[in-house]
């Protein structure tokens, strides 16, 4: 009767794919997860015709669909609370990211509530190899699952889907392990029921892969005036009592209810970085480098911060200070009135106040500096921006070490080097 009920809900996935975010190359490049969505289409379309799923139901979640949106993660919560299969896309990246091994997690925190303990992985897990990932790189908790890559052709096995895909000889090859990965999810669905749980704090759960080695961190400084800051004429709408409570697709964006700050620290926990978020008054310090740097940082600025003297005095500080690691990003919604009225002559004080810090940006996107038009595209800006700030950190700031090896003492020289002995002989020696 459960079963019945559960295969009715709407809101219940068939099954849940987790998978880890590839950054994009460059910010006009092509979407590098659009091959996983592929995948994900296919599943589901096998997945429908091998069941009675009823018109309407969730046959699968994939988290794309719904990452820039104000409930994405309770409606990822949910999905992993109620998921009857869970599907993780082997690849090194995914046993890389803490997000996906929260996810793991998540999932087999239910198994752990059912009636039967398991000391191994749960059943219900049922791995798809994206990507070849060597035995030794597999955390304790993937070895202990059976993953059965033979089943599925010996293609699969030794290229994994990825390549299977992207490749027209294997072609038959993909159709096969994919139609095989359906039936399995099919099975294990009624073979293996596994009960429901609360939708998780993804936050709060420890990885099922373990603490990384090291724990990347990204500021992100937010330069905006508060409610009480605002110049004459201004909309409070976009505002609150602090700066980080800035959002400008506030009232134009269903899903912008909240701090734009806010939902750029949820999209960059999902990449696997360690988050602080900071008003430009509080920040300053490190950004003008009278203190060490401790991360890279992404700038979300307000066009309408340079009309405070104060702000526009910070701004124009950080740009003397020239932190390479320091990257822009303006967000500007071109529906607001108060922007379409005043939006040239801010952008021709904000040049003339970050000339340096802008011109830099515009190497890696021209769109994060030029006025990122709506929340959907600012999600898709971010990764690229946090690679870019990221890389240039490394590059001037993090230290180096060299490799670890047996130490020579430095030789001294003090004179000329005696010759020895022997050889004086033999040339004194009218014999030779």
């Amino acid at each position: 009767m459960e079963q019945a009920t559960e295969r009715t809900d709407p809101h219940v996935p068939y099954f849940f794919l987790s998978y880890a975010h590839t950054p994009r190359h460059a910010t006009d490049g092509p979407d590098p997860d659009m091959w996983v969505r592929r995948l994900y289409q296919n599943l589901c379309e096998h997945v429908l015709m091998l069941t009675d799923l009823p018109a309407g139901e969730s046959v699968g979640f994939m988290d794309h669909a719904v990452r820039t949106g104000e409930e994405w993660s309770s409606r990822l919560a949910a999905a992993l609370a109620t998921c009857r299969v869970f599907v993780p896309l082997y690849s090194p990246r995914y046993f890389a990211s803490d997000h996906c091994g929260r996810e793991w997690q998540a999932f087999a925190s239910r198994h752990a509530r059912g009636p039967t303990a398991w000391d191994t992985a749960p059943p219900a897990i049922v791995p798809a190899l994206w990507v070849p990932v060597h035995g030794e790189r597999l955390p304790p908790t993937a070895r202990s699952l059976h993953h059965g890559h033979e089943r599925f052709g010996p293609h699969y096995a030794s290229e994994g889907l990825y390549s299977l895909m992207k490749l027209r000889r294997y072609r038959t090859d993909y159709e096969q392990a994919v139609l095989l990965l359906a039936q399995t999810i099919v099975t294990t669905a009624h073979d293996i029921p596994v009960p429901r749980g609360a939708p998780p704090d993804l936050a709060a759960l420890p990885s099922a892969f373990g603490s990384p080695p090291v724990l990347r961190r990204l500021r992100i400084v937010v330069a905006a005036p508060s409610r009480r800051d605002l110049p004459p004429g201004r909309s409070e709408r976009c505002y609150g009592p602090s700066p980080v409570d800035w959002n400008p697709y506030r009232g134009s964006d269903a899903d912008a209810s909240r701090p734009l700050a806010d939902f750029a620290a949820e999209q960059v926990s999902g990449l696997d970085y360690l988050t602080t978020v900071e008003p430009l008054d509080e920040a300053v310090g490190s950004l003008l480098a009278e203190e060490r740097p401790s991360a890279p940082t992404v700038m979300l600025l307000d066009r309408w911060a340079v009309t405070d003297p104060g702000q526009r005095d910070l701004l124009t500080r950080v740009d003397a200070a020239a932190q390479p690691w320091v990257v822009v990003v303006v967000p500007w919604d071109r529906s607001d009135p108060d922007n379409a009225s005043s939006g040239a002559d801010l952008q021709t004080a904000l040049e003339k106040t970050l000339p340096r810090t802008l011109q830099r940006g515009r190497s890696v996107s021209r769109a994060a500096t030029g006025g990122v038009p709506s929340l959907a595209a600012f999600a898709d800006i971010l990764p690229t921006v946090i690679q870019w700030a990221a890389a240039q950190f490394l590059r001037h700031v993090a230290p180096v070490y060299p490799p670890a090896g047996p130490h020579f003492p430095r030789p001294r020289l003090l004179g000329p080097v005696p010759e020895p002995e022997s050889a004086q002989e033999t040339r004194d020696d009218p014999r030779t």
